[in-house]
């Protein structure tokens, strides 16, 4: 049965998987959870760098409406196949849901899915000049505009996809969903498997936690979701309270690279996982006022064979590292890692 150690590796290695092309990363992964923070660069760019040959960060925007792959928000919001894309669509919102709601569109949102659909393509700056709605009080208490409101909508419950970014903005496209050849149990049970997929191992309450999400994804599947879980813990491979797919083993082999990983990557991500493999509390600190920051404003964790040891933040003119303990990975390693992150930055615009 695994010890410590063999999870750690096999954390580690069924991730870092040898980097292949852009479009069979993205299938293999799954999801990949986006950020717009740039430090040095987004986080979906600093997960696929390590996993695609050759990647320079914006290489998933600037190729993003030749791939079959959407925004759209899963677990959290970023990247999935269509094919992942597709268990979950349309679907309704969870306040909706919750309110035992018609799940209905409103006039208002209607009239701008039938606006997008005649054109195609839409950017929100021409949908808020022909109909010019005006505000309303968003979730935050704050005021959007009320078209901005209807486009989230609309994406959100999967009639309109994102077509492309110009300048960073979202510009929409109309979307029709097929029948589905799954039934409901099926489809959150292949969710499952895509959440499971990329980041096992997990310990149950992380298992329950990563599960749990789902109720975003597929909120007018919540019944499904919590039999799901269930269902998970039965069929999954477990030993000692940890779970990963039941045709893996947990073990692996990890190299002597170094490896300056996101915040967001699927070996950090779930934050008790990560405390519990490697023995020390990560936390993102964007949001930290600076003056409470341990490991600075963007951290990124530090990989060194099976082990995460320090953290390292990052700008194009320098990176400056901390370290958990006294054990550091040789200079030339870092080097490299470093080197290879330069290049990586070179074509980001």
């Amino acid at each position: 049965m695994a010890d410590l150690d063999a999870l750690r590796r096999y954390a580690v290695s069924r991730t870092l998987f040898t980097p292949t092309t852009l479009p069979r990363a993205l299938d293999k992964l799954g999801f990949v959870q986006a950020d717009p923070i740039r430090a040095p660069a987004r986080a979906q760019d600093l997960v696929l760098r390590h996993r695609v040959k050759g990647y320079r960060a914006g290489d998933l925007e600037r190729r993003y409406a030749a791939l079959k792959v959407d925004e759209s928000f899963f677990i959290n919001y970023g990247f999935l196949p269509r094919r992942v894309y597709a268990l979950m669509h349309p679907r309704l919102r969870l306040r909706d849901v919750k309110a035992k709601g018609s799940g209905r569109l409103s006039p208002r949102s209607l009239s701008v899915l039938e606006f997008v659909t005649k054109k195609m393509t839409a950017h929100p700056r021409e949908v808020d000049a022909h109909f010019a709605h005006g505000t309303v009080t968003n979730w935050w208490g704050g005021q959007s505009s009320a078209t901005t409101q209807a486009l989230d909508e609309l994406h959100y419950r999967g009639h309109l996809r994102v077509a492309r970014r110009d300048a960073g903005i979202r510009v929409y496209a109309p979307v029709v969903h097929g029948e589905h050849t799954l039934t409901a149990a099926e489809r959150v049970d292949a969710l499952i498997d895509v959440a499971v997929g990329l980041y096992a191992p997990l310990p149950l309450a992380s298992l329950s936690y990563t599960l749990g999400r789902l109720r975003y994804a597929v909120p007018h599947l919540l019944p499904e979701v919590r039999a799901g879980l269930q269902r998970a813990r039965a069929r999954l491979a477990s030993h000692d309270g940890w779970f990963w797919p039941a045709d893996e083993e947990p073990d692996g082999e990890v190299d002597d690279t170094v490896r300056l990983l996101a915040p967001f990557d699927p070996i950090v991500w779930d934050r008790r996982r990560f405390e519990l493999l490697w023995g020390w509390p990560y936390r993102f600190e964007a949001y930290t006022p600076a003056a409470k920051r341990r490991y600075g404003y963007y951290a990124l964790p530090v990989l060194y064979r099976e082990r995460i040891v320090g953290w390292a933040n990052a700008t194009r003119e320098k990176v400056e590292l901390g370290f958990v303990s006294r054990t550091k990975p040789p200079k030339r390693a870092i080097d490299a890692e470093l080197e290879r992150l330069h290049t990586f930055l070179g074509k980001d615009t």
